[in-house]
């Protein structure tokens, strides 16, 4: 079960590091390559909770087979995929796998143990999703330096096919079946509430928030969720039991799950983007980088989850959201070109969430039993999904509307300073192209510390030493025509050199101009949601008081 979750969560994520992998072999925009993300968030969201009422009427064990074969087959095709069209059609594949495997997996595995050890198990799970989605990054980078883009998928194909094994000759496959109605409406209502809002989050930036497209899903979202809580508040047999939120448990911990998810993917997805694009650094380098925040969330959640009968939920919820405000906090002011810094600042980040991952898929299971806890896990799933579709959603949009000014700026700073170099215009042009140009690839490479060429300083020097010889009075000696020469020379070598020193030292202000601005760029998103993560530890006071 734990491997199961690990790779349905784990896909969620793995992919985002190595888009310009993908982007550069298969010649294809990163709007259109978005699909490819896209296509598994939405299906996985929307179809999570409508499978695993079908498999509780057709039977769990059988239905989870069917979606371990089918996130093999995707994981199979995505991994051989050789254009764009082939690896949507794998990840939806895998998307439908693990819209199965995801909840199947909760349920089964509290259900085949004992009260006693339930709450360890879920705990065991609840770890396993947050440690998958964290790792994503991490892996994503270390499989594409060394193996390829492929390998992200193929890897999959071991995992699925051994978990595959097990469960043929562990699981039962003779379950008592659920004899309840159908809610048919809720499905489908559920189906289009939920690939509208994710439609939403993944499309809004490159469709534009404010266009048509965009304005019609909010309405088809608000419309249909209204709708919706209509239809399961009357159903026989809900989809959604709307009971479940009667549990300030259950309700404390869908409000954590989401806002856990979105502040720790925020990180874990784009502060690799900001050691690849702006640091360039290599996939492996920035995988390395932020693979403390792994480090601590295995070794917290267990931790956490045993002192939650202890200190209570309200604790361990405020002590995690403090701990991750504290980490965002560091973000914005430590030097991050600093390696110890960052690796500290990413420890404080992962014991944060890891506190909280540990005990909130226990307390999102509460003490339900039956549908009710299938539904609370489908339900907990989705949210989870989300999180990390709002965290991609606001935090890519509000990278490129900074990455977007940061270029506008540096532009304008690149124009102002070249204007005030004392040199040709066919140079200032030049010099202007050239910073230009380094500001879509890397800022970081090495300019000619030369912009003269010999030829020219010749020709320049042989005009000057023309004209010193046509304005004396007199036909020049030899003597004087070689000191009348080496005059010139060292008079025009050192205009030159004083011009190459003022172009070198405006390159490389411009330089220092556009890494600050784009530095800024990822480091303004996490200084503008720190006020949202610090208000977030205010969810704790949805968790019932410890009882003493």
């Amino acid at each position: 079960m734990c491997i199961s979750i690990f790779l349905c969560m784990l896909d969620t994520t793995v992919m985002n590091i190595a888009l310009p992998a993908i982007q550069n072999e298969l010649h294809v925009t990163l709007t259109n390559l978005s699909w490819a993300l896209n296509i598994y968030t939405i299906l996985f969201a929307s179809l999570t909770i409508p499978l695993s009422k079908l498999a509780e009427k057709l039977g769990m064990s059988f239905l989870y087979i069917i979606g371990l074969i089918m996130f093999l087959i995707g994981s199979s095709i995505s991994g051989i995929s050789p254009n764009l069209a082939i690896l949507i059609l794998g990840r939806g594949i895998q998307s439908l796998g693990a819209a199965l495997l995801f909840p199947l997996s909760m349920t089964i595995g509290i259900n085949i143990v004992t009260i006693k050890t339930r709450k360890k198990v879920i705990a065991a799970l609840g770890i396993t999703q947050g440690l998958a989605a964290a790792l994503g990054p991490s892996i994503g980078g270390i499989l594409t330096q060394f193996m390829g883009w492929h390998s992200i998928f193929s890897v999959n194909i071991p995992f699925t096919i051994l978990s595959l094994i097990i469960c043929l000759s562990t699981l039962n496959f003779h379950e008592p079946k659920s004899n309840e109605g159908n809610d048919y409406l809720g499905s489908f209502l559920g189906i289009i509430l939920l690939s509208s809002l994710t439609l939403i989050l993944t499309q809004g930036r490159s469709w534009g928030w404010k266009s048509p497209a965009i304005n019609l899903l909010f309405f088809i979202f608000i419309l249909t969720f209204i709708l919706f809580l209509v239809t399961e508040h009357y159903a026989k047999a809900p989809m959604i039991p709307l009971i479940l939120f009667k549990n300030r448990e259950f309700t404390g911990s869908a409000i954590s799950i989401i806002l856990s998810n979105l502040f720790l993917v925020a990180v874990t997805v784009i502060l690799p983007t900001y050691f690849t694009h702006i640091q360039h650094r290599t996939e492996l380098e920035a995988a390395l980088l932020i693979t403390p925040i792994t480090g601590m969330i295995f070794i917290m959640s267990p931790l956490s989850a045993i002192l939650l009968d202890k200190l209570g939920s309200r604790a361990i919820i405020l002590s995690g959201f403090l701990l991750m405000s504290i980490s965002y906090y560091l973000f914005t002011h430590i030097d991050m070109d600093n390696i110890t810094l960052v690796i500290f600042t990413c420890i404080i980040l992962g014991t944060g969430y890891g506190i909280i991952a540990g005990p909130i898929t226990v307390l999102a299971a509460s003490n339900f039993e039956g549908y009710l806890l299938t539904a609370s896990q489908s339900v907990a799933g989705v949210l989870r999904q989300v999180g990390v579709s709002l965290a991609v959603a606001i935090f890519l949009t509000g990278l490129y509307g900074n990455l977007s000014t940061a270029k506008h700026n540096s532009i304008n700073y690149i124009n102002q300073q070249v204007n005030s170099l004392n040199v040709p215009k066919h140079q200032k042009n030049k010099i202007r192209d050239n910073s230009i140009k380094s500001l879509n690839n890397n800022l970081n490479s090495q300019t000619p510390s030369k912009h003269f060429s010999r030829k020219l300083i010749k020709e320049t020097i042989d005009k000057e030493y023309a004209k010193q010889i046509t304005s004396l009075p007199s036909e020049p000696s030899k003597i004087q025509e070689r000191e009348i020469y080496l005059r010139t020379e060292t008079n025009v070598k050192l205009v030159f050199h004083k011009l190459n020193n003022s172009i070198n030292t405006t390159i490389k202000k411009i330089k220092d101009y556009a890494n600050r601005q784009y530095s800024n760029a990822f480091i303004n998103l996490y200084r503008v949601s720190l006020p949202f993560l610090i208000f977030s530890c205010l969810s704790c006071l949805l968790f019932p008081k410890r009882k003493r």
